[in-house]
């Protein structure tokens, strides 16, 4: 059996759209016409979890789900449900305002409901599209009857999380392509300026200084040998993704980060908002503890924080007593366990875990945003060096030159 998608019209008129299982096209279109509808498109599906290899390859090539579409689709049925209209009829308007995948994955979640599923259920079926924090948390929401405000809690979330990831790559983006220009400009310069240099100052028969001595030993080695250093070059650059992958390599960089001044701070205080906000929605929603705590610190990125946290929570589900033993991890400021510690007596701790994780996510944001004037500064000294090693090692025996033929 394979799931097909159509669009057909009704006895009196009116166009609609879902999904059907069947063997064959034909057959889909056979049990369309035994609904009493009128196909006019039938094709194999790409939302449902039963793919045909025509609609793999279809797949893609149509556009993805990026953070904007997951945005849009977790927003808009938030309003939607806030403003009363039903699970069901909310989906079947959003078929109408998406497109590509995510159009797909709607009317998939949309023809779920119909058969008494839930959207959590739904949503399930796409984990690289919905996370299990999304899916965990839409599900408490549906058991609780608030979904419409986890929605809300979710959009802001996956907007921050946005945000700050936009203003890290903006802060990374300038410098990465100085770095580019300079590569570039020292190749061309190694390969086509310095061996006809390299010709004059040969036929003087002059001594040359070690600066240009050095130049000229790079670019003999780039011309006579670039093909052994670009092969060099990929297989490094291709063991380092392999090791950086393995369970040992993760965790080797992960001690390294957390050692470098700067990149310390933001790893910690991007595993403090990562935790502490989604701990204080899924508890918000209904999920308990124990639960919450097992998919939080699937979560956060670094393995060695991810060691403390899964120590801390050991303790915390024995004992109940998150404050404490979060502090153990040296991984949260003083600031934060006050204000943990404050929501546990105060009975608020889902309140309280959502203030902090806004209170370093603001810190973060700043950071990020003079993260730019940190790095652009050592770019500058970066390419002066090497462009002035460059310019030292060529005009040093010009200026020899010009003595000799001056005496």
């Amino acid at each position: 059996m394979a799931l097909y998608s159509y669009q057909a019209f009704t006895k009196d008129g009116k166009r609609v759209s879902g999904n059907i299982d069947a063997a064959t096209t034909q057959a889909a279109k056979d049990a369309i016409v035994k609904m009493g509808l009128l196909p006019i498109k039938i094709d194999a599906a790409t939302s449902g979890p039963q793919q045909t290899e025509s609609s793999w390859l279809k797949s893609i090539f149509s556009r993805r789900v990026s953070i904007k579409d997951k945005i849009f689709f977790t927003k808009q049925l938030a309003i939607l449900l806030k403003s009363g209209i039903p699970l069901m009829q909310a989906l079947e308007l959003m078929v109408e305002q998406t497109e590509g995948q995510l159009k797909n994955i709607v009317i998939y979640l949309k023809d779920n409901i119909k058969e008494g599923k839930s959207l959590a259920d739904g949503l399930s079926k796409y984990p690289k599209v919905f996370d299990n924090i999304y899916i965990q948390l839409v599900k408490a929401g549906e058991a609780s009857g608030r979904l419409e405000i986890i929605l809300e809690r979710l959009t802001v979330y996956l907007e921050r999380r946005q945000a700050i990831t936009k203003k890290i790559r903006g802060a990374l983006q300038y410098p990465l392509i100085q770095l580019g220009i300079v590569i570039l400009v020292v190749v061309v310069l190694l390969t086509a300026v310095v061996p006809q240099i390299s010709e004059v100052f040969a036929s003087k028969g002059a001594a040359l200084p070690l600066p240009t001595r050095i130049l000229m030993a790079m670019s003999g080695f780039l011309i006579n040998h670039y093909i052994i250093l670009l092969i060099m070059i990929i297989s490094m650059v291709s063991g380092f993704l392999y090791w950086k992958s393995t369970d040992s390599g993760k965790r080797t960089i992960d001690r390294i980060k957390l050692k470098i001044p700067g990149v310390k701070y933001f790893v910690k205080m991007g595993a403090v908002v990562q935790f502490s906000r989604t701990l204080g929605m899924l508890i918000e929603g209904g999920v308990n503890l124990a639960e919450a705590l097992n998919i939080v610190t699937k979560i956060v990125d670094n393995k060695v924080l991810v060691d403390a946290l899964n120590e801390a929570k050991e303790n915390i589900i024995k004992q109940g007593k998150i404050s404490q033993y979060l502090k153990q991890t040296n991984i949260f400021p003083p600031v934060a366990i006050y204000l943990i510690n404050t929501g546990e007596q105060s009975g608020h701790l889902d309140t309280m875990l959502i203030t902090v994780a806004e209170y370093y996510e603001a810190e973060l944001s700043e950071l990020a945003d003079s993260l730019a004037g940190y790095i652009n500064p050592v770019m500058l000294l970066v390419m002066g060096g090497v462009v002035g090693f460059i310019v030292m090692a060529i005009a040093l025996p010009l200026q020899q030159l010009t003595s000799v033929v001056s005496k």
